[in-house]
């Protein structure tokens, strides 16, 4: 076991991957003599050459268009879009040629390819830089979307995206990249499409993913004083949602808390409520509790930036109100 960083166990990811296969290349903005606006490719152009490590000109729409292409013929491009804000400029290359190429193309073309970088609020980047853009693409059908919380889970799901036939969203959040974690020494990867059981508990259960499930964990730590017993899911599979672990669990603690850090209005809280009103709603005992962002660009006063997201306090007195009938 050797403690890693988060960006470091990406970093590993795709240089194992990139190893492994000589399909595999990077391409984005800054990705090769800088190694990566978080350094996630820092030495990898050296190891690598330009040809698999490709430098790209501030063009989103135009490089993604490009992966896509290499893609169809073979190749399995990674995109870094150095900001996932930035990736709004390639949406029509995501949605309508990634997404939709195999399907359109009768099963002829494959689109392995992963487009992944750093996003979520970070502290103080203003709102253009502190974009969640899960909800956005969660519409789009053909793709595979992807939260990683730690540095385990990161590096495993990275090869899992790398190898998948599909495209695969692959959202880092800003302020985790730093967090350490003990890694194993062999090679393993983790599926795409499955939640991951964070605590096991019967009171409530709560559904998160990515930063939040941090702050859940740091409530976590006053809910135990009271009392309380919550279960903590970690979705990380935001497209497909992994419904059979999340039904599992409703069907024993009868109460769901979502936490996120997306957008109320349309969000992934918004989706996954009306799925378990859909399939579990004789379970419930309570309605969903759906604690999101506020509907607002991020400000950057940092005092402001902190009231529009979900804090551990306020996780902690939705538990007590489920808990107390007070919904």
């Amino acid at each position: 076991m050797a403690e890693t960083l988060m960006f470091n166990a990406l970093r590993q990811a795709i240089d194992e991957e990139m190893a492994r296969d000589d399909k595999v290349f990077v391409l984005g903005e800054d990705v090769g003599h800088y190694g990566g606006s978080y350094k996630v490719t820092k030495g990898l152009y050296q190891k690598y050459g330009e040809f698999r490590v490709l430098d790209t000109p501030i063009a989103e729409n135009s490089f993604t268009g490009m992966a896509v292409g290499a893609a169809m013929t073979g190749l399995r491009p990674i995109i870094e879009g150095m900001n996932m804000g930035f990736l709004l400029l390639a949406f029509n290359q995501i949605a309508n040629n990634a997404g939709m190429v195999r399907y359109t193309s009768g099963g002829n073309f494959k689109i392995p390819t992963v487009i992944r970088g750093p996003g979520g609020v970070g502290r103080q980047l203003g709102a253009e830089h502190s974009q969640r853009l899960e909800a956005y693409f969660q519409a789009v059908p053909g793709l595979k979307i992807v939260a990683c919380s730690t540095a385990y889970n990161a590096k495993g799901l990275m090869k899992s995206a790398i190898r998948d036939d599909n495209p695969v969203l692959f959202f880092e959040h800003v302020l985790l990249y730093n967090l350490k974690e003990n890694l194993p020494d062999y090679e393993y990867t983790l599926p795409l499409d499955k939640a991951e059981i964070v605590r096991e508990g019967k009171d409530v259960t709560i559904l998160t993913y990515s930063r939040m499930r941090h702050h859940c964990l740091q409530a976590l730590k006053q809910l135990e004083k009271d009392g309380y017993d919550p279960e903590i899911i970690d979705l990380i599979s935001l497209k497909p949602l992994d419904m059979e672990t999340i039904g599992e669990s409703v069907r024993k603690t009868h109460k769901v808390i979502i936490v996120e850090e997306c957008m109320k209005t349309g969000g992934i809280g918004a989706e996954l409520t009306a799925s378990i009103n859909d399939q579990l709603f004789d379970e419930l005992d309570a309605p969903v509790i759906r604690l999101s962002s506020q509907d607002i660009p991020t400000p950057y006063n940092g005092t402001l930036e902190r009231l529009t997201i979900v804090q551990p306090e306020q996780i902690v007195d939705a538990v007590r109100k489920i808990m107390n009938n007070q919904v």
